[in-house]
């Protein structure tokens, strides 16, 4: 057989759970195109067990994420970099196919995806500092707020912008200490299972990061309502009508809650507002002396 005479081992992209790589419980995938409408793989179809299984995953992995020196997390999120630096070139061909992008603009949007990376690894351990504060008391006493993770924070990614947004909205929430759940682009998941590849590989703990290809309206209900999810970001939730019906869904365990309108992927000012919103403050008082 000739090379001209092969056959393309085409991908069946599964889900990305408690750093496993599981079938969809239902069984059920649905087929990625790209720009063009050309078929690109088979994508699994998350469920509601699925979402399930990832908050289970997430919530068994925080004790050891949030617990890890924000030094360590910093380390552990830079080599991440290095390692969708050294996979630049798979990045650049599924976005040039996902977003119909010619190869030097989908260059610059995984050169950007990376150094956004890399901008949110350094601060690690610079937000206590920054959103952190040591308050003035009368009395014979230190008073300290501090920045702590608060838990469990489900994201709906960008459905636009497959890498570039999808980097924009993770990096904030694990850096500070939380756990996520992610529902990728639906129509443009491949960036982001090769991003799941890069982590399963890397030195982030399996469970801390969790993805769910599928339809966010499908599975964003699910997630919105689990009692033991802290947080959620809509970030990729373009109706307003269904922004509503999860925030109040998120209601019921008083999740923290990101509505659409903030900038989630603006190239001039990632701003720390993304890693704010799912951080809780702590205030520690001690006495002088002692």
């Amino acid at each position: 057989m000739s090379v001209s005479d092969r056959l393309d081992v085409r991908k069946t992209y599964k889900l990305y759970i408690g750093g496993a790589f599981p079938r969809s419980e239902s069984g059920r995938t649905y087929e990625a195109f790209d720009a063009k409408g050309t078929f690109l793989a088979n994508v699994a179809r998350a469920s509601r067990k699925d979402a399930r299984d990832a908050v289970s995953a997430a919530r068994k992995a925080f004790a050891g994420w949030s617990g890890a020196t924000p030094y360590n997390r910093g380390q552990v999120l830079y080599r991440v970099a290095e390692m969708l630096e050294g996979r630049r070139e798979q990045f650049i061909a599924e976005v040039m196919a996902g977003e119909g992008l010619r190869r030097s603009g989908a260059g610059d949007v995984v050169d950007r995806a990376i150094d956004r990376w890399v901008w949110y690894a350094g601060w690690a351990d610079k937000i206590a500092q920054v959103h952190g504060s040591a308050n003035a008391v009368a009395g014979p006493y230190f008073d300290f707020s501090l920045p702590e993770p608060t838990g469990i924070v489900a994201t709906i990614a960008p459905q636009e912008s497959s890498l570039f947004g999808l980097v924009s909205v993770l990096a904030p929430v694990i850096v500070t200490g939380n756990t996520a759940v992610v529902v990728t682009s639906y129509s443009r998941p491949l960036p982001a299972m090769t991003l799941a590849e890069v982590l399963a590989t890397s030195d982030v703990p399996g469970g801390v990061v969790n993805v769910l290809t599928g339809d966010s309206t499908e599975v964003g209900p699910w997630l919105a309502s689990h009692m033991d999810v802290n947080g959620i970001d809509l970030a990729g939730v373009s109706d307003p009508d269904l922004a509503t019906a999860l925030e109040e869904a998120a209601a019921d365990n008083l999740k923290r809650v990101l509505r659409p309108g903030l900038p989630a992927w603006d190239v001039a000012d990632p701003g720390i507002h993304r890693m704010t919103p799912f951080l809780e403050t702590k205030t520690v008082w001690h006495p002088i002396g002692v």
